[in-house]
């Protein structure tokens, strides 16, 4: 079992407050909720507010009005990542100290531009397991003078991991544990798919991949249920928990809802909210069944 300072499992949710809720969040939270209540366990809610500029107090109240709904009920009181910004930080200071972190110019235009010029004679640009190319070596091997000169004049930047040095300071093989799939195994976990990792932007203190791993240790999560679409995620997740001396958390990656045209539901495409099908008369057995529980 992970290290936890609690004395049972410990499992979570963590929305974005970033739009409405729908029946794919329905799914993570019942199961997340349904899980830690049948191994006696523990329940947290996460509001994982980073991104500050999509991220409302409006659409906050809307998750605890969502999950309230759900007869979800949560040990208070909820993190939110806003309140948190040092910790992040804290932890990007330790890869720093250890030469793992490096500044990162290119805007997204100019790595688009580079990878065309690069694929207009037929070969392939490298890609990550998402299909995003993965980010040119240029600003890896600037000088440190030149870097500082880019900051100075107040060029943006991310911060981005370098991930040739990132696995060379741990002891490979590299696995997690995965209980999906209603039995438990060891899995490989292979960083290097996703390139040179954003860690934070001038825009965000923190990335997705250094926030979650900071908040699971921080939260004693011992089992992190979520969607298949972060399933490669987890190779990411546990080269940094490894980096940083974090525990490693049992996985469990659950199918996705999928919509009628065959994708999984998502804010940005304005899949249907919960706030809607409670309008609509729904309850909660409804939404149970649609998610298949």
């Amino acid at each position: 079992m992970p290290v936890s300072p609690f004395d049972k499992p410990v499992y979570r949710f963590a929305p974005s407050p970033n739009g409405p809720l729908h029946l794919g969040h329905a799914l993570s939270a019942l199961l997340n909720h349904d899980m830690a209540m049948e191994a006696e366990g523990h329940f947290l809610l996460r509001i994982e507010d980073i991104d500050l500029a999509r991220c409302t107090p409006e659409f906050e109240q809307g998750i605890y009005r969502d999950l309230a709904w759900l007869g979800v009920a949560w040990e208070t009181p909820a993190r939110r990542q806003s309140d948190h910004f040092s910790s992040y930080e804290a932890a990007l200071d330790r890869l720093r100290d250890m030469d793992l972190v490096y500044p990162a110019f290119m805007t997204r235009g100019e790595v688009r531009a580079q990878v065309r010029a690069f694929e207009t004679d037929g070969k392939i640009w490298p890609r990550d397991p998402d299909g995003a190319p993965l980010y040119p070596p240029e600003d890896k091997h600037r000088s440190r003078a030149e870097r500082q000169a880019f900051i100075a004049e107040g060029k943006p930047h991310a911060f981005r991991l370098d991930m040739e040095k990132a696995l060379q300071h741990i002891r490979l093989p590299l696995v997690w544990t995965e209980t999906g799939d209603s039995h438990q195994r060891e899995l490989p976990a292979d960083p290097s798919e996703w390139g040179d990792v954003v860690l934070s932007r001038s825009d965000a203190p923190s990335s997705y991949h250094l926030s979650v791993v900071v908040d699971d240790a921080a939260q004693g999560v011992t089992h992190v249920v979520r969607g298949l679409d972060l399933f490669a995620s987890t190779a990411v997740h546990r080269l940094l928990q490894e980096l940083l001396q974090l525990p490693s958390p049992f996985y469990h990656h659950h199918r996705l809802i999928l919509g009628e045209d065959g994708r999984k539901l998502s804010k940005s495409a304005g899949s249907t909210g919960l706030a809607t099908l409670r309008g609509n008369g729904f309850m909660l057995g409804d939404v149970r069944r649609l998610v298949g529980l």
